[in-house]
């Protein structure tokens, strides 16, 4: 046991004098061996001397140790016992201390005693340690002698004040301190603290901070309390002490409540503090919290430490071009930074400390949670949720929902992200595969604004972060691309693109991992691939990266694999990997700075190894004409967006386009013979003059031929050894000669411009009455030709759009009515030709992944559906109400609007049918480039039209009319919400095809919505003007019908059409301004820019408007629409629209009141009927204006209950068919629509009123009963409706909501109760009695859905039966609570149906109930009811009972309901 104490004791000395002893120590002990026998040993007649040399201490002269011969126990015990049996004791301590002190007045002795002693060898062999303590700490663990000791040391210590070390190195006042740190036993501990408080206050600063932090070692727990009082107040007093005390407080322990104030004392003086000094405080206010305090003191700490300023700029600027020089090996060299390193350290606290303590990390993560201003979130925020995301695991799920949230809300933004990484890059490397454990979950979410920050986590990780780091992203990355999810994918390939450009020599580090998903290519999309290819092809061939021929050997062998395969899936994905691999190849990089000119210039070589590479493209693709259009559409895309070698472009420009004049241009004065179905004419020229040179596009022959081929079969093509030549590649043949010609050229399109002219060998397209006499293969090729024709057309005006001179603007305006003609006349054919598959007008995989005959399969039967379901809807609508009402059943569950993109087919009359036909016909159709919008510019335009001398012959004025522009603003609607309606993130089921929304869209999508959004701004000025145009025609109709729009005068298609490019108009700004890249700082500019033009369409302001005031015009503005609006559509897509105006501004509460104002002018609007009155105003989208009504209104209690007690009366005196004349959009078709959205609203706004508690005061407690009593009421109101309205979907919606509404009464109106019975005794008696009769109508209803065994009905009654018994036993406890219990009383109560009647079938039941007891009716008759009557004796004063109803034992739950009435009489209810 001696020996263990003496080990334990001599390794604490150890660590505890380190600065002393193992500086000294080894130096000393080799000087004394050397020298043992010369060193003299002291010889003095003192009592000390000999007292220690009886002992076992031998003290000795010099440097010398002193020698221990005996053990240090040993020694210890045997000095005692010689000075207690001193016949002079006590006074023998005296002189031996005055001997003490007389011997340490030499400067060496001193030092001697106060360094460990040597043992002598012999006993040094035979004990365990080495080490032993030094005569003063020996002399310190006697009782006798502590006391005396302690003196000496504190009176000899200030000789040594300004003497930090002597002639050895060593410190003698912290070798003193040292002596008296983990003594045995402190024999008076309340004078040693004393003593060391006095010293601490005239010590010098470096002394007292030794002397402070020795404190814990020193002193017992008992001075702890004295000690932390009396370094509070040093604390005060001098603030250069502030770590060393913090960091001694953090070791003592103390009362809560004196932590509490030393914290705050602490806190206040935070934002001063040196950063060197950052770690001990910020530990010790860490230690110091409690679960009581520690939001609010960790919310105050996050409020006033910001690290983001603590790092100087030009040390930060150092250590990150260091960190880029050294190619983020090693982060040795940046940590030189004293900065850095206290950051570190802070970081390392934070971690230490929430590691062990979960109060603190959950403290921190609803700190940052509920800060709500953007402005208030910084970097050490998003610093703070890596670290605990990285260090509790059970915190991840709710650190991922804070972000979300705050992503969603825009509080954390690009720039903070950014920001965070280049300050704390040297702290979160730590942590990098947690922060890619985050990305990867950000990336799995169906926000856009979500996945787009997961996305710039790995970005910012693979800029800042080491080699390892680097390859662990790409990993990652490449992980998602394999995934299949379709919106993982695009984002893991943006990033990619994005690291390629960043950092391509980092990149090519890692390229085998992105090599990797050559194998992988089957489940990703024709644009992903593009981007995959690219993404190797810049690294395969990147001049920088000349050791990169191991890529190309592999793409090489994919594309070649790719191309030769028989299946057309592969050959298309070949043909894309090739085209772009040949985009890099021959990329111009003559615009490059860090390439020479000789290495920037495509070499022969170079250009051989393109050319051959598209040779073989061609050659592989030219046996279908669907490769080949896919190829002409992949080479287009190539020229339009990369800006390819002279070289490669003179090469295309001889090869491949002009062989498009000998495919498909002839002669116009040469008609083709042959026997074809119809007469060949040429058609749609737009020269009127006959020359014997011009031109035409040789169409119905070359269909004809390739049906030709293919009745004849494969052998006819073979044997003719002639190219087969299919129209199917005539437009995209020509976007490719167009794109080369315009790059040639640099955009002049003079040499193909008579293409625009040109004539097309057609037949008669209007079909007559010939059309029912057609076969139904003619049907099919009329079909066929005019689709070819439109996507010509559309072709054409892709190409033209941009001309300036008003020659060929009206030549294209033509071309666009031709369209729109075209499209009439198309859909007559595919009216009766059901069974159609058009040509393919899009070629890439998302439209060919599937062969032919599936395509005609699923497409006959997309259309044999179609029409059978429409043709229900047809006969659906003569059905009653009752019977329509029903069958709403299935959007009873989600009250929410309809998403905005099914607005886009709601439309009336027979625009209804075209747009269907159309609609399923889109992806057959060219897609107009985004130029093409341009022609919104138009007004007038004048068309000159020349003789054969050139000389003007007439003029002829061609205008964009309303058709066009519907068909340009159809257009540009879909391509917005295609773009700027981020894609719902959604994982591709096993063994499924992935869904159609880009088709028709895939050149729209190689461009990216900031360019999109850029290109429609400069639309808005046009657009602004026709929406007015729109307006004024509105305006005018009505002053001419005396303001009925759909009166007799007005011109019913034109009406349609007006009204549709209104809904469109205001479509397209809504998505415009609803687009979500408005909150990222570097699209602030565009949203100005927008805005300002809106806003000068009202008055012409000043560029330096403030956004507040732009927001406020630009609302205005549109608001003044609302009165020429035509259809319910278009209001609401006028209240989105001024809503999204709305939540960009910040003083939003009086705009907030015009939209209620506005959506209730158009609720009360009567609008104008179409072909069938109960189509005419969709259920969803009355069900979210009325919503938006409700939501913004200033009371929401008085506006349901102003429908529900003025607008639904109304109707139910008017005649069947006719509405509520306030509400006029309330009709019984409407009405479930209405009845459900006001019981929802009535739902979700009581739930946000606070309960009550017994602080708040009594102005509050009335306010909130009154507010329940106009609750209930309108509850009351709405609930007794079922009496007229019991439609299945309106009694579904008083189950579903009535429930809700009572446990929102429980959760929320019962605590007011609870406080408000004794003083407002008579108002709670009221509401309850209110309450009573709605519950009781609820049991009615429940009895009702019993008796019809209605399951839609019968499955909310077990949740409503249980939440009505909870009330019960609530109310029993509020009674109790206000000493009331004893009023219980029972009774039975009868089973009734909705009007109040008694249910027949229970009386005869119980009836034949004897006769027949085993039988089940019997036994459901015997269930009746019971009433318990709660009832105060009459002396109480209480005039009101609580009726307690405990339903029939047969019923499952056995729930109770409660009601309350004012008692007629004092007498109990008979039995």
């Amino acid at each position: 046991m001696v020996s263990k104490r003496r080990l334990s004791k001599s390794e604490d000395k150890e660590s505890l004098t380190e600065d002393a002893s193992k500086t000294r120590k080894q130096p000393l002990s080799k000087k004394t061996k050397k020298s043992h026998i010369a060193n003299e040993v002291e010889e003095n007649d003192s009592i000390f001397v000999k007292l220690l040399k009886v002992s076992g201490i031998i003290l000795k002269t010099g440097e010398s140790q002193n020698q221990l011969a005996v053990d240090q126990i040993a020694f210890q015990k045997k000095l005692f016992q010689t000075l207690r049996r001193h016949p002079s004791y006590p006074k023998i301590i005296e002189e031996f201390v005055s001997g003490l002190e007389s011997y340490i007045e030499d400067e060496d002795s001193f030092r001697n005693c106060l360094l460990s002693c040597e043992r002598l060898q012999d006993e040094e062999a035979s004990m365990g340690a080495s080490y032993s303590k030094s005569l003063i700490k020996l002399l310190l663990g006697i009782d006798i002698l502590q006391p005396a000791i302690i003196k000496t040391l504190f009176e000899k210590l200030p000789e040594y004040f300004f003497e930090n070390k002597n002639s050895d190195e060593i410190n003698i006042p912290r070798l003193i301190v040292s002596q008296l740190k983990w003594l045995d036993r402190v024999v008076d501990g309340k004078d040693l603290t004393t003593k060391i408080m006095q010293l601490i206050s005239i010590a010098p600063e470096n002394l007292q901070h030794d002397i402070i932090t020795s404190l814990p070692e020193i002193l017992g727990d008992s001075q702890h309390a004295d000690v932390g009082k009396e370094l509070s107040d040093l604390l005060i007093e001098n603030t250069s002490l502030t770590v060393p005390i913090l960091d001694v407080l953090s070791s003592l322990r103390l009362d809560p409540n004196f932590l509490l104030k030393v914290r705050q004392l602490v806190m206040d003086k935070l934002s001063s503090i040196r950063l060197e000094d950052l770690p001990v405080i910020i530990k010790f206010i860490l230690h110091s919290i409690t679960a009581v305090d520690a939001l609010e003191v960790i919310s105050e700490l996050r409020e006033k430490l910001d690290l983001q300023h603590c790092v100087l700029p030009s040390r930060l600027q150092a250590s990150q071009v260091k960190l880029k020089s050294k190619g983020r090996a090693s982060s040795s060299g940046n940590q030189e930074s004293s900065g850095q390193s206290c950051i570190i350290l802070l970081f390392d606290v934070i971690k230490s400390a929430i590691r062990y303590e979960k109060t603190i990390s959950e403290a921190w993560i609803k700190a940052i949670e509920n800060t709500a201003s953007v402005s208030e979130h910084k970097v050490f925020d998003l610093v703070m949720l890596f670290i605990i995301y990285s260090t509790n695991t059970q915190t991840k799920k709710y650190i991922e929902r804070v972000l979300r949230n705050k992503i969603r809300s825009g509080c954390i933004q690009e720039q903070l992200l950014q920001s965070t990484f280049s300050v704390h890059y040297l702290v979160l490397k730590d942590m990098c595969s947690s922060i890619l454990s985050l990305a990867q979950s950000l990336l799995h979410s169906l926000d856009q604004s979500i996945i787009s920050f997961g996305s710039l986590l790995y970005k910012y990780a693979f800029k800042f972060f080491d080699t390892y780091c680097q390859q662990e992203v790409v990993g990652a990355l490449v992980t998602h691309i394999c995934s299949g999810n379709e919106a993982e994918v695009d984002t893991a390939l943006d990033v990619l693109l994005e690291l390629v450009v960043l950092n391509p020599s980092a990149m090519m580090m890692n390229a085998v991992f992105v090599k990797g998903i050559l194998d992988y290519l089957d489940n990703i999309s024709p644009q992903q691939i593009r981007k995959l290819f690219y993404v190797l092809s810049t690294l395969a061939f990147s001049k920088q990266n000349e050791a990169s021929s191991h890529i190309q050997d592999d793409m090489h062998l994919v594309i070649r694999k790719q191309l030769s395969s028989t299946v057309f899936k592969y050959k298309l994905i070949g043909i894309i990997g090739a085209v772009t691999m040949a985009g890099i190849m021959a990329a111009d990089r003559s615009e490059s700075p860090s390439l020479t000119q000789e290495r920037a210039n495509l070499s022969d070589e170079q250009c051989t190894q393109v050319t051959s590479l598209l040779q073989l493209v061609h050659s592989c693709s030219e046996q279908s004409p669907q490769a080949s259009a896919l190829y002409y559409d992949e080479f287009a895309n190539l020229i339009q967006h990369e800006k390819l070698d002279p070289k490669a472009l003179e090469w295309v420009g001889h090869t491949i386009c002009n062989d498009f004049q000998d495919a498909f241009v002839v002669d116009s004065c040469v008609v083709p013979e042959g026997d074809f179905p119809f007469p060949v004419k040429a058609l749609y020229g737009l020269e009127e003059y006959d020359t014997q040179d011009g031109i035409a596009i040789n169409l119905l022959p070359l269909l004809f031929s390739q049906d030709f081929a293919k009745d004849g079969g494969p052998v006819t093509s073979q044997e003719s050894g002639q190219k087969l030549v299919s129209p199917l590649c005539l437009a995209p043949y020509f976007r490719l000669l167009r794109l080369c010609v315009e790059r040639q050229h640099n955009g002049n399109l003079e040499e193909i411009d008579g293409l625009l002219d040109c004539p097309i060998f057609l037949t008669d397209l209007e079909p007559g009455e010939k059309l029912e006499s057609m076969s139904a293969k003619e049907r099919s090729f009329m079909c066929s030709l005019i689709f070819l024709t439109l996507n010509w057309f559309r072709e054409i005006v892709n190409a033209f759009c941009q001309e300036t001179s008003p020659e060929m603007k009206g030549k294209v305006l033509t071309r666009l009515k031709h369209i729109v003609e075209l499209q009439i006349i198309l859909e007559k054919y595919l009216a009766v030709t059901p069974d159609y598959v058009p040509p393919l007008g899009n070629f890439d995989v998302e439209t060919l992944d599937i062969t032919p005959h599936t395509v005609t399969a699923i497409s006959a039967k997309i259309r044999k559906k179609g029409k059978i379901e429409r043709k229900q809807k047809t006969d659906g609508s003569k059905t009653s109400s009752s019977d329509t009402l029903s069958e709403e059943k299935n959007s009873e569950c989600d009250p929410t609007p309809s998403h905005r993109g099914q607005l886009n087919k709601e439309f009336t009359g027979k625009e209804e049918k075209t747009s269907l036909l159309l609609h399923n016909s889109h992806a057959f159709f060219r897609e107009l480039d985004i130029e093409v919008f341009s022609i919104l510019h138009c007004g007038l335009v004048t068309k000159f039209i020349l003789d054969t001398e050139m000389h003007t012959e007439a003029t002829e004025v061609v205008q964009l009319g309303p058709p066009e522009l519907l068909f340009l603003l159809e257009d540009l609607s879909q391509k917005l919400e295609s773009m700027l309606t981020p894609p719902i993130a959604r994982r591709v089921p096993f063994l499924k095809n992935k869904g159609s929304r880009n088709i028709g869209f895939s050149h729209l999508q190689q461009r990216s919505a900031q360019e999109i959004v850029h290109c429609v701004f400069q639309l808005l000025t046009p657009m602004c003007n026709h929406l007015e145009n729109i307006h004024n025609y509105f305006q005018c109709l009505a002053a001419e019908n005396h303001g009925v729009v759909d009166g007799p005068a007005v011109k019913v298609q034109e009406y349609h059409i007006m009204s549709s490019c209104y809904q469109r108009l205001l479509q397209i700004f809504h998505g415009l301004f609803a687009w979500s890249g408005f909150s990222q700082p570097e699209n602030q500019n565009l949203l100005y820019s927008a805005l300002h033009v809106l806003s000068s369409r009202l008055k012409q302001g000043e560029h330096s408007q403030p956004l507040e005031e732009l927001l406020s015009q630009s609302f205005h503005y549109l608001q003044n629409f609302h009165q020429s609006i035509p259809s319910f559509q278009c209001a609401l897509y006028l209240i989105r629209l001024l809503m999204v105006i709305l939540e960009k501004s910040t003083a939003s509460t009086q705009n907030k009141e015009k939209i209620a104002s506005l959506a209730r002018q158009f609720l009360c609007r009567v609008w104008p009927s179409g072909d069938k009155e109960k189509s005419n105003i969709s259920n969803d989208q009355l069900h979210a204006l009325l919503c938006i009504y409700l939501e913004h209104t200033d009371s929401i209690l008085k506006a349901i209950e102003e429908i529900a007690g003025v607008g639904v009366p109304e109707l139910i005196n008017s005649p069947k068919d006719a509405s509520s004349s306030t509400f006029p959009t309330l009709t019984r078709h409407t009405f479930v629509v209405f009845f459900r959205v006001m019981m929802a609203e009535l739902e979700k706004t009581v739930k946000k009123i606070e309960p009550g508690t017994a602080a708040d005061s009594q102005q509050i407690h009335e306010e909130k009963l009154l507010y329940w009593n106009m609750a209930v009421r309108d509850f009351s109101i709405l609930i007794n409706l079922i009496k007229v309205f019991d439609s299945h979907p309106v009694l579904h919606v008083c189950l579903k909501y009535g429930r809700l509404f009572v446990e929102a009464f429980l959760k929320q109106c019962m605590p007011l109760l609870d406080f408000s019975f004794r003083k407002h005794r008579e108002d709670v008696l009221s509401l309850l009695e209110t309450f009573q009769l709605d519950t009781r109508l609820l049991h009615h209803l429940c009895g009702h859905s019993k008796i019809h065994q209605d399951t839609r009905l019968t499955q909310h009654v077990p949740l409503l039966k249980k939440t009505l018994e909870l009330l019960v036993c609530r109310v029993k406890a509020m009674l109790t609570l206000n000493n009331c219990r004893e009023a219980f009383w029972l009774g039975n109560l009868k089973n009734r149906d909705l009007q109040g009647e008694e249910i027949k079938s229970q009386n005869s039941q119980e009836s034949t109930a004897d006769e027949s007891e085993d039988d089940m009716s019997s036994q459901a008759s015997k269930s009746k009811a019971t009433e318990v009557s709660l009832q105060n004796p009459p002396e109480s004063g209480i005039d009101g009972c609580i009726l307690l109803i405990v339903l029939s034992w047969w019923s499952r739950t056995l729930p109770t309901y409660v009601y309350c009435q004012m008692l007629l009489c004092p007498f109990p209810f008979p039995p």
